[in-house]
């Protein structure tokens, strides 16, 4: 009988939050300025606490149900246990899209960047190479890759910490921000331009939700992964607010030349040529690090489903009997990301942005389902904890997922019913040798 061959668990609460971190990148803050900046009327802190909290009730969300299902999991498995396993799929196959085309996004960024500093080097030939390092680094094991991004989560939060005392300077020199200019920093709000703004900033605090998926290789997950969640959110809003809060004192009105690249020259504005070169560096190594733990979230999502047979258990469900990974799922996930060499950045961002915000108001739903409808947990703070505060997570995600445009919604729909279409294909695959063996037991008995 082939012996079982299970995770590892060696991951610490400090490896599960730099995990996190590493996904979420905090250096996003700077790639997503110009825009955010432009959508909110210059309201950025304003934005990002509206975003802050909203994300801060989902990530309740995520917590509660890692508790009452600590096993490795994700989106996938509290919709399928606490509400309907069909349900559990579709939501599983659409959250695919955020996991699957993650490393696809940093392997396409990695590779736009070198290719911009190294013009005689394709951007092909990085991103190729870089798949290649992923699926290396993946398969050798979990515990290096959590040890590559806690020094580079450490390496941008040190920036972040240096992009701040130069603020901090501007600010304090002599002829800096008035007392009347720094006034509007948290007032001001035109609601509109807020929403806006939170709308764009919220997509700053994706990947809290991927350490779900790390649970079978965290030691005492059931305290480990909601602390964990908890933290990287925490960590992420101090960040976000307190830049937001230094940037506006430091400069009160900006304009750029080109708003995709805002963050670079706001980086200039603040230090300097010397502190843009340390920006590139950093903004690198946060892509590296992105895609690295990229593939990792989403193979372990590829196992589990696997691993219930939703998706070929030859193929998913298996661990290499020496590395303790998914050797299998680290393969196709490093393999689909190659999409990056004929997609483009925004294609990508639109099927990770449906795939996240789907599996945020599905899990604020589960919370309901199994927490107050199944378990009825309904004291006046449950009522508050397990009713009211997934309804509002659900709805505002909800809300963010109609503003995506016709493209992406039209993407997602066919993505939607492919999944559908394969799930009934495979249902019947599964189901016709099960009749043929009813058909021959029921034959046996009659003699």
């Amino acid at each position: 009988m082939e012996e079982k061959v299970t995770f590892k668990r060696t991951l610490t609460l400090f490896q599960v939050v730099a995990l996190g971190l590493a996904w979420m990148s905090p250096m996003i803050y700077f790639t997503v300025y110009g825009i955010a900046y432009e959508s909110s009327h210059g309201l950025m802190t304003s934005s990002y606490i509206v975003a802050a909290a909203a994300i801060l009730i989902t990530a309740l969300s995520y917590i509660a149900m890692s508790r009452a299902f600590p096993s490795s999991a994700s989106a996938y498995t509290y919709v399928k246990k606490a509400i309907h396993p069909y349900a559990g799929f579709l939501v599983g196959w659409v959250v695919l899209l955020e996991y699957i085309f993650s490393p696809v996004i940093s392997c396409l960024t990695f590779g736009l960047y070198m290719h911009a500093q190294f013009p005689e080097i394709p951007a092909s030939v990085w991103i190729v190479s870089l798949s290649v390092i992923f699926a290396a680094l993946n398969i050798v094991g979990i515990r290096f890759s959590a040890g590559l991004s806690k020094i580079f989560v450490i390496a941008q939060i040190a920036f972040v910490g240096l992009f701040c005392l130069f603020l901090l300077k501007a600010i304090l020199a002599p002829g800096g921000v008035s007392a009347a200019q720094a006034l509007p920093v948290l007032p001001g709000w035109s609601v509109s331009a807020v929403l806006a703004g939170a709308s764009l900033v919220c997509f700053s605090f994706l990947g809290f939700d991927t350490v779900t998926t790390l649970a079978d290789e965290t030691i005492d997950a059931r305290r480990t992964i909601p602390k964990a969640i908890l933290w990287i959110v925490l960590i992420a809003s101090a960040l976000y607010i307190l830049i937001s809060i230094l940037t506006k004192l430091a400069f009160p009105v900006l304009s750029f030349a080109n708003a995709d690249s805002a963050g670079y020259e706001l980086v200039k504005l603040a230090g300097g040529a010397g502190l843009q070169a340390i920006f590139m560096t950093v903004l690198l190594l946060s892509v590296f690090t992105q895609g690295v733990i990229a593939v990792t979230s989403a193979s372990r999502l590829l196992h589990v489903m696997g691993s219930d047979s939703t998706l070929p258990k030859r193929i998913f469900g298996r661990l290499h009997p020496r590395f303790k990974t998914p050797v299998n799922s680290i393969i196709v996930v490093c393999a689909i990301s190659l999409l990056a060499l004929c997609l483009s950045l925004e294609t990508s961002i639109k099927f990770v942005s449906l795939g996240a915000l789907t599996a945020f108001v599905f899990v604020n739903a589960s919370v309901v389902a199994q927490l107050f409808m199944k378990e009825r947990r309904r004291s006046p703070k449950e009522t508050c904890t397990y009713l009211v505060l997934p309804l509002i997570g659900a709805g505002f995600t909800l809300w963010l997922l109609t503003l995506l445009d016709k493209t992406a919604l039209t993407m997602g729909l066919i993505w939607l019913l492919s999944g559908i279409a394969y799930r009934f294909f495979r249902s019947s695959t599964l189901r016709a040798p099960l009749t043929q063996k009813r058909r021959f037991d029921w034959l046996r008995r009659e003699g």
